[in-house]
């Protein structure tokens, strides 16, 4: 019976199919190999333009306390989620009157950080008062007794801003200590609070720490001020790292921060279970509304600071953008 599995088949055949595999083999897999070597070349190239940018405090005869650590580089593991929000921004400006929002992210769990439309600049409004915050922390530092000190609320300030979101205010004709004020302007965003420290704020202190954070001189007496979110984030990752204030002080401040009763941004997204250390700020005009928030989420080993900066036609839009990003943020940071 004649077949093809009946034939002999040749024992030279059968070295030649062997080492022509054996051959065909070894060249694939070198060519594999030197793709793949040529791809971790490629991306040590790339990688190794990304220096590390260190900020340290000037000003000591003999150290160079540490502030910053940044990658140059924004992250490539949240680079997803920077479509992600961009996309829900974008929306919102088509749809729901948005004129413009930033976000700038820092996941310290990895040491990256991302960023939206990094150059647009913003009225902080109340979100100036984490600096007076830390320049009160800092002045108790260099003379201790500062946050016991009285202050007495005799005459009532003209503040000139209509607020819309409105909590606790001080009284007219009472005392307060410096600490219950500071308590009165983060917790309550008070403005008559923040009006009495700023009369007994040590200017020179408030300079320093912008001068010491790389960011423009504020004017004492001036009407305005203006972040970009990646400048703004630096107070709130000074109070995180417990680089510029005590450990006791920024533990402080940070205590403080947590209880911000302001729950119509961030607190939108994230789970009431998961603390936040946070401020917001409203700023603006009566056609062009500005809503902002900076929050540290303390999400169990991944903890994170988001800040968003919004201007629109009206509060409720900007409050929902501010939530709606938070939760992307959210979600992204549980699943990673």
């Amino acid at each position: 019976m004649n077949s093809l599995f009946s034939k002999k088949i040749s024992i030279p055949y059968i070295i030649g199919f062997v080492l022509f595999t054996a051959l065909v083999t070894f060249f694939i897999t070198n060519y594999i190999e030197k793709k793949e070597q040529e791809k971790i070349i490629e991306l040590s190239q790339a990688n190794s333009s990304c220096a590390y940018k260190v900020e340290r405090l000037e000003g000591y005869p003999h150290i160079k306390p540490l502030l910053f650590v940044d990658d140059v580089c924004e992250g490539d593991g949240l680079a997803s989620l920077k479509v992600e929000m961009n996309t829900i921004i974008e929306n919102y400006k088509n749809y729901q009157g948005v004129i413009s929002a930033s976000v700038y992210l820092k996941d310290f769990s990895a040491n990256e950080w991302t960023v939206l439309n990094e150059e647009e600049k913003y009225e902080p409004g109340s979100l100036f008062k984490v600096p007076i915050l830390i320049a009160y922390l800092k002045m108790n530092e260099e003379h201790p007794g500062v946050l016991d000190k009285e202050l007495l609320y005799n005459n009532p300030f003209n503040i000139g801003k209509a607020v819309a979101f409105k909590s606790k205010t001080i009284q007219l004709g009472k005392s307060y200590k410096v600490r219950e004020l500071l308590k009165y302007m983060i917790e309550y965003s008070d403005n008559n609070a923040t009006a009495l420290l700023n009369n007994n704020l040590n200017p020179d202190v408030l300079i320093k720490l912008f001068k010491d954070l790389e960011l423009e001189i504020p004017r004492v007496n001036g009407k305005q001020y203006f972040f970009t979110t990646k400048q703004y984030s630096l107070f709130m990752r000074a109070i995180y790292n417990a680089s510029y204030l005590t450990i006791d002080d920024s533990e402080f401040a940070a205590d403080l921060l947590c209880k911000c009763e302001f729950n119509d941004g961030i607190r939108k997204g994230v789970p009431e279970s998961v603390k936040m250390a946070h401020k917001f700020g409203e700023s603006g005009t009566p056609t062009e509304k500005q809503l902002h928030e900076s929050a540290i989420v303390y999400l169990n080993e991944k903890p994170y600071l988001l800040t968003v900066m919004t201007k629109g036609k009206d509060n409720a839009s900007l409050s929902k953008l501010i939530g709606d990003i938070s939760s992307v943020v959210y979600k992204n940071k549980l699943a990673n």
